[in-house]
């Protein structure tokens, strides 16, 4: 019984970083469901570039027709694959809140997927070659740092989830401080899939990794956004903050990272996310000044009115950016009819709340007629001829909004009908039925069998809104962690950008007190103004050397005064120390060649690394470029800012294992932000 509760003790302190991905949520298993399809869409693009690559190669009429015969099978394929991705992506109703009955529901962003990378053989080789240090003294710092990445590929539906990935974020910046050199590679591949087309992106660029997550980060906080109770206040807020935040991290993604490989990152998707995502939180905020009832008012049905107008013009601005190419290739059909009916139904409430204004509201004695007249005329752009609306003539005007309102109704549904994952939103359809009958019933009431006049056209209402969805950016992007690797020194000094002699003992006798050198820094410290013929030179000291260790005390964080201390506390045989000097030394560690593969995206975005078979493992040695001395970090160099994501064709030769042993999945699959 004690075994069974530590076991368990044991797999929930694995999970507090990540979900356990087998939990049966509804999430999990459409993340799932788009890794199997991701790995299939692998298969069949290998199919397709092998049988395209004979179809040039060959000659044979009789074999170019088999070929073509199967590569219409391998399209036919990928097709079908494509559209089985496109459900996921219209997969809504799993994100919404399961007690929501009464709102329209809103789009979330799937999470990017990823492959596994075993950091363990580069990491200490490079270390072992760069640091001269023994790799083995960093496996568990090794084995932390992959269990956080993997985590990260389950991140829970809470804040829990965005300090996770936030977490790893912080961590690669670190990382790629000590390990990834501006002038070579390190061999490892990060290898991403694209959220839309399921088309996989390999690349030895950390950069990479660093969007991907950026992205990831900005899809949790929608999937937390359609999460929040519509129903309540505090829902509401919960909802419009977090898809601020998502436009925020998306935003902050485009600006950072350019010529991302992967499409679904490219600056004109993520400028068409960005809109959506505010959009949704306008209508958000639309939902919060209806929430509490609305007045039966003449201003507030015209503020309403207007509220709902904008609501639906973000929307217009948002389906204008999908259907520009080449991202209506890319984005599901279910998006780009979801903001058709959303145009669509708000603009019609904005018509219906008019009709409201102009034929239903309770005029009261303290009501400022002239106060409503200037509403009414500030509520149109430009008046068609014949329209007069005023508060003394209302019956012609009103109900022509009314029918301005049932027109846009019934294009709602239209729309909602030509989709066929539309037609799956229960509660969708019931809420433009709704509205409609609710339109139909007020016009209605205002018609009369003896009225025989013409009817006028209402025009357009100009949409203004008190409280504007706005980018906001989360404070949780990058967070304060503890470096992993923090043994091997101060990062500041010792880095991957800087290139170090193997350590070497000197023996010192500070009997005399005289060392013949003087000492600065703040860990590590540096020896100046060295007597070159003083016996710590003679023995082997150089000026600028940087003190490592003395006797067997690690020293790298070591201040002055501390170092000092060590070098006093040693009696008349003297005391060794272990000192590093910078400088320039060939590397002995040469990055994999490999193979890369265009997957029939544009030249811009088609970067992609197909080469996973584990056969190919045979190594070929790269021209390594010369690295810059240590007394010319600090000075500009030519290398491109590591701010900017500007990623070359990889090349790769094959996946490294995940050797970590898998831990014992906790049984509670009920929580409801489990993955």
């Amino acid at each position: 019984m004690l075994a069974e509760q530590d076991g368990l003790a044991a797999a929930n302190s694995y999970f507090k970083k990540g979900c356990n991905p087998l939990a049966q949520t509804g999430r999990s298993k459409l993340q799932n469901k788009r890794a199997t399809l991701n790995q299939q869409i692998i298969k069949q693009m290998r199919m397709r570039a092998g049988a395209e690559n004979l179809l040039r190669a060959t000659t044979n009429n009789k074999v170019r027709e088999l070929v073509a015969l199967e590569l219409s099978y391998v399209n036919s394929n990928l097709q079908l694959l494509t559209e089985q991705l496109e459900g996921l992506n219209s997969s809504v109703e799993v994100y919404q809140n399961v007690q929501e009955s009464a709102s329209i529901p809103m789009i979330p962003l799937g999470l990017k997927e990823t492959k596994e990378v075993d950091f363990s053989v580069p990491f200490k080789d490079f270390i072992l070659e760069h640091y001269s240090e023994d790799g083995s003294n960093f496996e568990d710092e090794i084995a932390d740092l992959m269990d956080l990445r993997q985590a990260c590929r389950t991140p829970s539906r809470s804040e829990a989830g965005i300090e996770l990935l936030a977490t790893y974020y912080s961590h690669l910046s670190l990382i790629e401080s000590r390990f990834f050199s501006p002038s070579g590679q390190m061999g490892i591949f990060f290898t991403w899939y694209d959220s839309f087309t399921g088309m996989p992106v390999c690349q030895q660029n950390i950069s990479l990794e660093k969007a991907s997550l950026l992205f990831n980060m900005g899809a949790l906080y929608t999937q937390i956004g359609t999460r929040c109770d519509h129903q309540t206040r505090v829902g509401l807020e919960n909802a419009i903050t977090a898809f601020q935040k998502a436009a925020g991290v998306l935003t902050h993604l485009k600006e950072t990272f350019t010529h991302t490989p992967s499409y679904d990152m490219s600056p004109a998707m993520l400028s068409m996310l960005v809109r959506l995502l505010l959009a949704q939180a306008q209508e958000c905020l639309y939902e919060k000044t209806a929430l509490p009832g609305i007045r039966n008012e003449f201003l507030t049905l015209v503020r309403m009115a207007q509220e709902s107008a904008k609501v639906a013009d973000t929307y217009e601005q948002v389906h204008q950016s999908m259907i520009q190419t080449p991202i209506k290739d890319n984005v599901p059909m279910f998006w780009s009819s979801m903001a058709q009916v959303k145009i669509s139904h708000y603009r019609s409430l904005a018509h219906y709340f008019v009709g409201i204004a102009l034929l239903d509201h309770q005029l009261r004695l303290s009501d400022d007629e002239d106060k409503q007249e200037k509403a009414l005329s500030q509520l149109y752009d430009m008046m068609p001829g014949g329209f007069v609306a005023s508060t003394t003539h209302l019956l012609f005007p009103g109900k022509a909004h009314f029918r301005r309102a049932i027109m846009g109704h019934e294009e709602a549904l239209r729309a909602h009908n030509l989709c066929r994952h539309l037609r799956k939103l229960d509660v969708l359809r019931e809420i433009l039925q709704a509205s409609h009958k609710r339109t139909l019933a007020k016009l209605d009431e205002n018609n009369s069998e003896d009225e025989f006049t013409d009817y006028m056209d209402a025009p357009d209402i100009v949409s203004k809104t008190e409280q504007k969805a706005e980018i906001e950016m989360p404070m949780s992007i990058k967070v304060k962690v503890k470096d992993f690797f923090h043994k091997l020194g101060p990062l500041s000094v010792f880095s991957a950008k800087q290139r170090w002699t193997a350590p070497r003992t000197v023996r010192l006798y500070p009997g005399g007190r005289d060392l013949g050198f003087m000492l600065k820094g703040d860990g590590p410290v540096q020896v100046l103004s060295l007597d070159p013929l003083c016996a710590a030179a003679k023995n082997g000291l150089k000026e600028g050397d940087y003190i490592v260790g003395v006797k067997d005390t690690d020293c790298k964080w070591l201040d002055v005064s501390e170092v000092m201390k060590l070098l006093k506390d040693s009696d008349e045989t003297g005391v060794d120390i272990r000192v590093v000097s910078s400088g320039l030394r060939t590397s002995s560690y040469h990055p994999n060649k490999s193979a890369t593969y265009s997957g029939g995206l544009s030249k811009t975005y088609s970067m992609i690394c197909l080469a996973f078979d584990n056969s190919d493992k045979v190594p070929k040695n790269r021209k390594v470029t010369k690295k810059t001395s240590f007394l010319n970090w600090g000075t500009k160099g030519k290398s491109k800012s590591v701010s900017t994501l500007s990623l070359p064709t990889a090349d790769y030769s094959a996946t490294l294992p995940f050797n970590k042993q898998r831990a014992i999945f906790p049984n509670s699959y009920n929580d409801p932000a489990l993955y």
